[in-house]
């Protein structure tokens, strides 16, 4: 690409000489014997400039899709080893700005500003070279134009890096409302709050569109200032050049091989000076990119256990140990990375396997830490969680989330068919399987609801399932993976009172000979647990059997006779 796009820069500086030939031999000598090799000639260096360019442009937009595609999936394959802090800290928006915009202007500053970088330079040095081959004084002359041009660009820079600076953050705060007015188009609906989000856009809009029209302004007073000057040095070459060629000290010719050239500076000033301003515009968005690559996981592995185990895109399952189950943490204290509070403060308890431990509390109290912990997305900030008696962080956390199946509150369905997504539980699972895990979850049923059964399309995060029907499928992928440790965080909490029956059944089953957690809102589901958490504020306040804690009459007394009045009424 680039030594095309030198060699177009080269066929285009030719063409004034071939003028010039024309003019002084042709016309002045009024002879046409060396028509046919000039004719020969000119249309060689024609075919030569026409074939490079378009085989160039060609090389340029590959170049572009290619770096616009290797990034993109850099920056999202970096994005899947980030721990949860990340995206807790940083909104949907704010992240599809940088790996679907910040991208695309690396892509084309790799491949068409390159160009002109190349194409414009080339140009410039070869005529350069030309002119002062051919006349000195007039050579000077023309350079008038580069450092006028310059002292322009040098002025307008800065002021072009912050005004685009403000129109790039705009347009992520636009990416980011337009988002979460996609995602939460019901919850706008119900609240009937369109009028708001659409005021609140629209706002962002506006402000989007004042820094982009601030930006075109500068751009459009730059390249209007850099024509100024141009046009002015241009002028002074006119005069200087036309009182030579009255003193026959240059030929006509040669003063219109200078006029072409001088007029062919223009543009190639005015694109490296645009091309310039985008590359400092850009830097922004390298910065934004890089820093995003560049982010470290606050729980990752060392080289040594990567080695041993493998990562996510590249495991070896070969060398994984199987697991039995049992849990333990030793002395754990954790705070969230941007919390002051301690959570657990030398925290300890032992899990057995096969053992169900239950986690209560209010809304809010923390009840998700503890199996976050355990399924190491977040590091404890001191002491150590053993699975098998054995530190988690000697182990990769491909292998531990390997073994854990977990049922979120608000559970995640990939676009595809039930099939598809069941699989991503297990890939290998045959249909037989996939069927018996749908009857454990008392899911079966939504097969005969969707048409095609486990080939029926579920749309997008599972949009034609209610949010129970979500859960149950959930619930079934998580039975299919047949963990050794299972996570159950609130799973019933969006399923009527027959079906919850019917999965409670099902989940006394399941967790068999497992290692289980359950995060439960409803009291009664849980009073044949092992062992029952109770959280408040952050912090376990109580841990024991049912009949332990209801004999303390303490928190958990409280929130159980209090949850079995209301269950009355």
């Amino acid at each position: 690409m680039i030594l095309l796009g030198i060699l177009s820069g080269i066929a285009d500086s030719v063409f004034p000489l071939f003028n010039r030939y024309a003019i002084e031999h042709f016309a002045g000598r009024k002879t046409l014997d060396t028509l046919l090799p000039f004719s020969i000639a000119w249309i060689l260096v024609l075919l030569i400039q026409t074939t490079g360019n378009y085989i160039c442009m060609c090389l340029s937009g590959r170049v572009e899709m290619s770096v616009d595609r290797d990034l993109r999936n850099a920056a999202f394959s970096h994005l899947q080893t980030l721990s949860f802090s990340y995206f807790n800290q940083n909104s949907v928006g704010y992240i599809h700005s940088r790996v679907m915009g910040d991208t695309g202007k690396l892509g084309m500053l790799a491949s068409w500003r390159l160009m002109d970088i190349v194409w414009d330079g080339s140009y410039l040095i070869l005529i350069l070279i030309v002119m002062f081959f051919v006349n000195v004084r007039l050579a000077l002359l023309n350079l008038l134009l580069v450092p006028a041009a310059l002292a322009i660009s040098f002025y307008f820079q800065r002021r072009l890096i912050a005004v685009n600076r403000r129109v790039r953050e705009s347009n992520a705060r636009i990416v980011g409302s337009f988002n979460e007015g996609i995602t939460g188009a019901r919850t706008i609906k119900a609240l009937v709050i369109e009028d708001k989000m659409g005021h609140r856009f629209s706002e962002q809009s506006e402000e989007y569109r004042r820094h982009a029209v601030r930006a075109s302004h500068f751009s459009a007073l730059f390249s209007s200032s850099v024509t100024l000057a141009s046009s002015a040095a241009l002028s002074l070459m006119l005069l200087q050049g036309g009182r030579l060629t009255q003193e026959r000290i240059v030929m006509i010719g040669t003063m219109t091989v200078f006029m072409s050239y001088a007029l062919g500076m223009l543009e190639p000033i005015r694109n490296l000076i645009r091309t310039i301003s985008a590359v400092i515009e850009v830097r922004a968005n390298a910065e934004r990119l890089i820093e995003l690559l560049e982010t470290e996981s606050e729980v990752s592995d060392p080289p040594e256990i990567i080695e041993k185990y493998g990562d996510s895109f590249h495991p070896k399952k070969e060398n994984w140990e199987g697991i039995e189950g049992d849990i333990e943490f030793r002395d754990v204290s954790f705070r969230y990375p941007d919390g002051e509070e301690y959570v657990l403060l030398n925290f300890n308890l032992k899990v057995p396997k096969a053992s169900n431990v239950a986690i209560v509390g209010e809304t809010g109290a923390g009840k998700t830490t503890l199996v976050n912990l355990v399924c190491r997305f977040f590091e404890p900030t001191s002491g150590q969680i053993l699975i098998d008696g054995k530190d988690v962080k000697e182990r990769s956390q491909l292998w531990l989330h390997s073994h854990i199946g977990y049922v979120l509150q608000s559970p995640h369905l990939f676009s595809g068919t039930v099939r598809d997504n069941l699989r991503y539980g297990r890939p290998d699972a045959s249909d037989r399987e996939i069927l018996e895990a749908l009857r454990l979850a008392e899911a079966e049923y939504i097969l005969d609801r969707i048409e095609g059964g486990l080939d029926g399309e579920i749309g997008e995060g599972g949009g034609s399932l209610s949010m129970g029907e979500r859960q149950l499928l959930s619930f079934a992928r998580a039975i299919l993976s047949d963990p050794a440790i299972l996570i159950l965080d609130e799973a019933t909490s969006s399923i009527d009172t027959i079906t919850e029956q019917k999965i409670q059944k099902a989940i006394r089953t399941v967790i068999k000979g497992r290692t289980s957690f359950v995060i439960a809102h409803r009291l009664s589901t849980i009073v044949q647990a092992d062992t029952i958490l109770a959280v408040k504020d952050g912090k376990i306040v109580e841990q024991g059997t049912h009949e332990e804690l209801l004999k303390k009459n303490g928190y958990y007394h409280d929130l159980y006779t209090a949850q079995s009045f209301n269950s009355q009424f």
